[in-house]
């Protein structure tokens, strides 16, 4: 009897064993065959292979949803009405299924924010509210913000509070609370690929070429930073005049009594204030003092700096910033504000000191680049030697093309128009000086070569 028993455990077994080799090669298969039809853009052939292999085997293979998103991606743009509707809904269980499957590779944060998009995307073929759609982006941030890194999403997050605020369905604080919410994920994301792509400037500054692989590492930390960039530009103009400073001092001022206490809000409405240029109100300097009172940081010791121009309240800006990258923004402020009063040797001295903590950062070279040509009438002895001065900011802004490829385009628009203010040919052959160093006066005090002809 023993003997029966273990010989049909043995055959149930050999048949379990023999069903699921059976199923996992027809997976294999299929999963072959819509792998070769994907990797062909022949999404509509891959369809039915990859279906069997996504209900038959859902964790044989990573490539049933990464190649199952472009494949219903492809099918959403190529159909409409109720059939559309279906591919949309597909597409997002099977994220969800993606996250069920291979969790490791399909975080929270970017799983929801890329339901939530989606949803955005199709939001009247879905007849989905702006009310659903933020709170989907909403389980994305409170679930999971480390991975909610995307560019798109984080903007479209924003923009909808804004629309909800339009609506009176929020108040003025939710949107300004979550504008600097998301500005806050978003200044981490910039300092992570800030500091990634420091390493790769100063590599090349040094005199090094860049691999193949540390090439395109280069190009996408400065895609990714350029994305962000427009963002935040994009979260500013949408919020317009719903943050200028008529709004937002009443509001401070109701709020202030019942926040005094806390830190970050405190910190919230001064950087804004000052950003939006409300500096002047006494409320700002109100705000600054009680933030300094409590917790003093670099940002209160900087705002104490620009409302008293007292040298103790800077020097404790430097001393309190200990993050790089915030202390090269600092400067930037610092010396952007010189730049504004006229005061350009030390605007010029500020924003070399901010590329020394952020090299990738080009925008100061551009800002220096400005201010020579500014400068030109005013640093030169007889009109060759004020032209000269262009080939000087010519020089600066092609640096800020070299050294941040965000500002490419610009810097070289940029030095172009200034080389064309710069002496002719024909000036050079007339003053017989070519190749020599001409030295330029005033504050500048640099020198420039004389092209040879």
């Amino acid at each position: 009897m023993k003997t029966r028993i273990t010989l049909l455990m043995i055959a149930l077994f050999m048949g379990f064993n023999l069903c699921v080799a059976q199923q996992d090669e027809e997976c294999m298969n299929n999963l072959s065959i819509f792998d070769s039809y994907v990797k062909s853009k022949k999404y509509d052939d891959a369809y039915g292979p990859w279906t069997i292999v996504r209900n038959k085997c859902p964790k044989f293979n990573r490539a049933i949803y990464a190649h199952g998103e472009k494949i219903l991606k492809h099918k959403i743009s190529n159909s409409s009405g109720a059939e559309q509707v279906a591919h949309i809904n597909d597409l997002i269980l099977l994220w969800d299924q993606a996250r069920e499957n291979f969790a490791s590779k399909y975080p929270v944060g970017e799983v929801e924010s890329d339901k939530a998009q989606l949803t955005y995307k199709y939001r009247k073929e879905l007849n989905a509210s702006a009310d659903k759609i933020y709170n989907m982006f909403d389980v994305a941030y409170t679930k999971d913000v480390t991975n909610f890194k995307s560019a798109q999403g984080l903007y479209t997050y924003f923009s909808l509070i804004v629309d909800l605020y339009d609506a009176k369905k929020k108040s003025a604080q939710q949107m300004f609370d979550k504008y600097d919410d998301v500005i806050e994920v978003i200044e981490k994301l910039e300092k992570s690929y800030t500091e990634k792509l420091n390493k790769l400037v100063q590599k090349e500054d040094g005199g090094a070429i860049l691999t193949k692989k540390e090439g395109r590492y280069k190009t996408n930390y400065e895609a990714n930073l350029g994305a962000f960039e427009k963002v935040t530009s994009s979260m500013d103009t949408k919020l317009g005049q719903r943050a200028n400073c008529e709004v937002l001092i009443p509001l401070y001022q109701k709020d202030f009594e019942e926040n005094k206490n806390n830190t970050i809000w405190l910190q919230r409405a001064m950087n804004r204030m000052f950003t939006k240029g409300c500096k002047d109100d006494p409320l700002f300097l109100k705000l600054v003092e009680q933030k300094n009172s409590i917790e003093p940081n670099a940002d209160t010791a900087f705002y104490l700096y620009l409302l008293t121009n007292e040298q103790k309240y800077f020097d404790q800006t430097i001393q309190l910033e200990t993050d790089k990258l915030r202390k090269a923004k600092l400067y930037k402020k610092l010396a952007d504000d010189f730049r504004k009063k006229g005061s350009y040797s030390r605007a010029r001295q500020y924003f070399m000191e901010s590329i020394k903590l952020n090299p990738s950062d080009g925008s100061p070279y551009l800002k220096i680049a400005n201010m020579y040509a500014k400068s030109a009438n005013n640093c030169g002895t007889d009109n060759f030697s004020k032209r000269a001065v262009f080939w000087l900011a010519a020089s600066t802004a092609e640096k800020a093309g070299r050294v941040d490829g965000r500002l490419r385009k610009a810097a070289s628009q940029t030095a172009t128009s200034y080389r064309a203010s710069a002496p002719s040919t024909a000036d050079i052959f007339t003053k017989g000086n070519a190749g020599q160093t001409i030295q330029i006066g005033c504050w500048i005090g640099r020198s420039v070569k004389v092209p040879n002809i």
